[in-house]
């Protein structure tokens, strides 16, 4: 194992109608003056935005909102967000809806908190020196958002999406309300399950420094959530499937089922963000549609990892060597992917990029990583270009 820090200082608050206590946990953490990032509709339509707003009026807390978060959040939304902040004197962000609201509102902390372009942080120019307070009341099981260091922004100029980790974007606090999740399109909460346990499983894909402990916890949640994927397949009302699915996804991306490795492969996040950037597709489903090509490009210089994961996750049989058990643990991931409707090649995504355009995902890409990235196995431009390929 290696060294690590862990440090996960969100204060979560999980059940039912727990948005009802958001008053009293922004005057826990000294807020004042809120801005109430969120994003479509459905937060309006579904009532939790008047909700929240009462609640605050009842404590007299001073509030301005801001709406239009989209899913791969727009760098210009942000720029109106600081600027909103600084007129109005805002010294609380609360992030409502999914993980599109909270690195906005993640973005927007930064920008209020440091001089300078926000940018230059998701270019890695320079590193942030804080970030204003934010808490968080989650709609979306997906991102992890609501209690990691990262955030992730698309820059309309170009289609660059990238994403800037740092603890001083922690949320302060996280509501999490599976009821608040049951009104979410089929497609979305499969999305969301999808981003989960991709989450997991760039942190397994290592070629060093596992802990036992930690790859059990790593396992089990992927085991719990595909579980529970299915479960909510096919009965998207299960209060305890979205619950358990809600805590996944905190526990994916708070650096729990990383403690001990080398920081974990991420190279499915990083091609996926080309994607997104330039053909502006759901994140989840985009991490789909890559992670074969990516898997069968990559696992023979980790086949100790696939291979156990193959055995220990996806449950295939020990038989034959251990190319063909881990072979077989792809072919079952992909067969998981596509019963809970989601894509494996980006034929299914419905996207169709020209040779050109593969090109220019595979430039963005190594440009965006310093040239090449991977634990599982170093890529380069190259073969960022051949795995793109590969998943047409």
């Amino acid at each position: 194992m290696f060294d690590f820090k862990y440090y996960a200082p969100t204060k979560v608050i999980l059940g039912r109608n727990t948005e009802e206590k958001v008053a009293e946990l922004i005057r826990e953490f000294g807020g004042t003056k809120v801005l109430i990032h969120y994003g479509g509709g459905s937060v309006v339509r579904s009532g939790l935005l008047q909700r929240v707003t009462e609640t605050l009026d009842a404590a007299g807390i001073a509030y301005v909102t801001l709406g239009g978060a989209v899913p791969n959040p727009r760098l210009s939304l942000v720029y109106e967000g600081i600027e909103l902040c600084k007129r109005e004197g805002v010294d609380f962000l609360l992030g409502v809806g999914g993980g599109s609201a909270i690195d906005s509102a993640k973005a927007i902390g930064y920008g209020v908190a440091n001089d300078g372009d926000v940018w230059d942080f998701y270019d890695y120019k320079r590193k942030a020196a804080g970030c204003l307070p934010l808490g968080v009341i989650l709609t979306i099981a997906a991102t992890g958002s609501e209690m990691s260091d990262s955030s992730v922004i698309t820059k309309e100029d170009g289609l660059i999406k990238r994403g800037y980790s740092s603890d001083y974007g922690r949320p302060r606090f996280a509501i999490l309300d599976p009821e608040l999740t049951m009104t979410l399109p089929d497609y979305q909460t499969a999305c969301g399950c999808t981003d989960i346990m991709m989450h997991t499983m760039e942190r397994y894909f290592t070629q060093g420094g596992n802990m036992e402990i930690t790859d059990a916890l790593a396992e089990g949640l992927l085991r719990t959530v595909m579980r529970n994927a299915l479960i909510l397949r096919d009965d998207p009302g299960n209060y305890d499937a979205r619950a358990e699915v809600m805590w996944a996804g905190s526990l994916s991306h708070n650096g729990l089922t990383g403690c001990g490795n080398d920081g974990g492969d991420w190279m499915t996040h990083k091609l996926e963000h080309e994607l997104g950037g330039l053909y502006d597709v759901a994140h989840g489903a985009g991490l789909a549609a890559v992670w074969g090509s990516w898997a069968r490009y990559v696992y023979k210089d980790c086949l100790p990892r696939f291979k156990k994961f193959a055995v220990n996750v996806m449950g295939v049989s020990k038989e034959g060597t251990d190319e063909e058990i881990a072979e077989r643990g792809i072919v079952a991931m992909e067969e998981f992917f596509r019963s809970i409707k989601m894509p494996t090649n980006l034929r299914e995504l419905g996207v169709d990029p020209t040779e050109e355009e593969l090109a220019e995902m595979a430039h963005k890409c190594a440009v965006g990583v310093g040239g090449a990235k991977g634990s599982a196995k170093l890529l380069d431009e190259a073969a960022m270009l051949q795995i793109y390929r590969a998943s047409v």
